[in-house]
């Protein structure tokens, strides 16, 4: 692999910022940082553009929508794999946990079968991939049909992350019966008799969920794997779950929820696009009050892999976190939840994970990706002119 060397770049490091800085990479990792006439097969000035970590993602649903773009309408999987494979490079994401729900057949590619057969082709195209893509698989408790087929996936080493959720009418992310009903019919094109069968099914499923959740959790620990619950909604949740040996909280409802995972040593995980957006879309609390309390470990795109960049700057700007601090939540964090000790940050001897940012007006755009010292995405902003006609330089971002 050639060696490169990037100049002129603002450097985000774990505790600062270095102006006008380089780094040197070869044989797929970093090897210099601020080299003196460093020598390289390639060199790449960044004139100024932000160097900092890849990206990484620990939930993104955006492959569920490869595979089924519309409601029932199914591409093949090895085509949607690689299409979601490159839109992460392009966003910048060099680790991304693909998340895939199991709840039995409640809708197209959430059908266990279907969801079983994604996990085995993203692990089939690692050879052919971009960037590290991973597998986090959802388990849905209400459903007692996914035990076995997720049990399996993990002896095949296939699955990288296992979370736990219940999505049945009346707590978490849908507080009333109504709310899920909503939910169900806009999202997944369902009538409201369906939706209806959905939720009464959930409810009656509900019978030995905590004996089932608890045989996956161990088996997964038991495989190394991490562990996470989803939308934890009160302190005794959290309890429950950290009582299991959960690693991590995804999407709590609340600001006290947060704090209480926090407080016991559960990093949390957020919405990208809560932050983008300044609200949750299913009336939860506003992730960027949870950073400012300090209670929001790591943001995760969630449903749209551009976002996540976006609200990392956006955060910088919004908050008192410095950028170093802001650019952890989709970096460093990420990688210490999941055990990840080779990348997340720029330093000597780590994997040369890397993404270059341009300004382009108020927008932090991806121009360069680098999964272990690969150039994967590149692309050219030219400068921005003025309504004079003039270039100028593009604006900082807003806050």
């Amino acid at each position: 692999m050639q060696s490169t060397y990037l100049t002129h770049a603002r450097v985000v490091l774990p505790d600062r910022v270095l102006e006008n800085s380089a780094v040197l990479i070869d044989d797929g990792r970093i090897v210099a940082i601020e080299p003196d006439g460093a020598q390289a097969d390639r060199e790449i000035d960044l004139q100024g553009q932000t160097l900092m970590p890849g990206l990484i993602d620990l939930h993104c649903d955006a492959i569920e929508k490869e595979a089924e773009p519309r409601s029932r309408v199914l591409f093949p999987l090895d085509f949607a794999v690689a299409q979601v494979d490159r839109r992460k490079a392009a966003a910048g994401i060099t680790t991304p946990y693909h998340a895939l729900s199991f709840a039995n057949n409640e809708w197209g590619v959430r059908n266990n079968q279907t969801a079983a057969q994604v996990v085995r082709t993203v692990r089939a195209f690692r050879d052919h991939s971009l960037v590290d893509n991973r597998v986090h698989c959802r388990y849905e408790v209400t459903d007692e049909t996914s035990v076995d087929v997720l049990r399996a996936l993990m002896d095949e080493g296939v699955v990288d992350l296992l979370s736990v959720m219940d999505h049945s009418p009346g707590q978490g992310q849908f507080k009333t019966l109504e709310s899920y009903l909503q939910y169900m019919m806009g999202n997944h094109a369902m009538s409201r008799e369906q939706a209806e069968e959905a939720a009464h099914s959930k409810t009656r499923a509900k019978d030995g969920a905590v004996a089932r959740v608890e045989s996956l959790l161990s088996h997964a620990q038991a495989l190394g794997i991490p562990t996470a619950s989803h939308d934890d909604d009160s302190i005794q949740r959290i309890a429950t779950m950290r009582n299991l040996g959960v690693a991590m909280s995804e999407f709590p409802i609340t600001l006290d929820t947060a704090r209480a995972a926090v407080s016991c040593g559960l990093p949390t995980i957020l919405g990208a696009p809560n932050v983008l957006r300044g609200q949750s879309q299913s009336g939860s609390m506003r992730a960027i009050d949870a950073i400012r309390a300090g209670v929001a470990s790591c943001l995760c795109s969630d449903y749209q892999p551009s976002t996540l960049i976006a609200a990392a700057f956006a955060v910088a700007a919004q908050t008192d976190l410095t950028l170093s601090q802001s650019i952890a939540l989709v970096t460093r964090n990420p990688a210490d939840a999941c055990g990840l000790a080779d990348r997340g940050r720029i330093a000597v001897g780590l994997r040369a994970d890397l993404v270059a940012v341009a300004q382009v007006g108020a927008q932090p755009l991806i121009s360069h990706t680098w999964s272990a010292g690969r150039l994967v995405f590149s692309t050219h902003y030219p400068p921005v002119r003025s309504h004079e006609g003039r270039v100028g330089e593009p604006q900082s971002l807003a806050a």
